[in-house]
């Protein structure tokens, strides 16, 4: 038996802007994620260094953290086996022009740095990224 794995997810201000939201939390809902927490919050450029801080030196890193200190952006807790690959797999590759048909960064990315949505990548970046939005209280039994 397979133990549940828990992700975060972002969708980020670009997508909320278009009125994204509502299809890509049907999206999770499709892919049998159960959500264990939401919120809708706007995050300030010190905040979005921090939680960006790995990318620290990089050179898309100061627009990145512009872009996601832009405007409302909504942080969801998910879960279920495999919560991280499943959930990578339904955003779709990093840059839309890469992504498959039926992603969610195909049908709502503008461009690589306004792709729609962010997910966690492995199962520490996860635990870091859900303790940033997340306290344990907030996370539905």
């Amino acid at each position: 038996m397979k133990t549940l794995q828990r992700t975060l997810t972002i969708v980020k201000p670009d997508a909320v802007r278009k009125n994204a939201v509502g299809d890509i939390i049907e999206q999770f809902e499709k892919n049998n994620f159960r959500i264990l927490a939401m919120k809708m919050l706007e995050i300030n450029k010190h905040q979005a260094e921090q939680f960006y801080a790995v990318h620290a030196g990089r050179p898309f890193y100061n627009s990145l953290t512009d872009f996601m200190s832009s405007g409302p952006i909504v942080a969801l807790a998910l879960e279920k086996e495999e919560a991280i690959a499943d959930l990578r797999k339904l955003m779709g590759a990093t840059n839309p022009a890469n992504a498959e048909e039926g992603t969610i960064r195909k049908k709502w990315a503008t461009n690589i740095e306004h792709n729609a949505i962010h997910g966690s990548d492995a199962e520490d970046t996860a635990r870091f990224e859900l303790s940033f939005f997340f306290a344990g209280y907030e996370l539905a039994k």
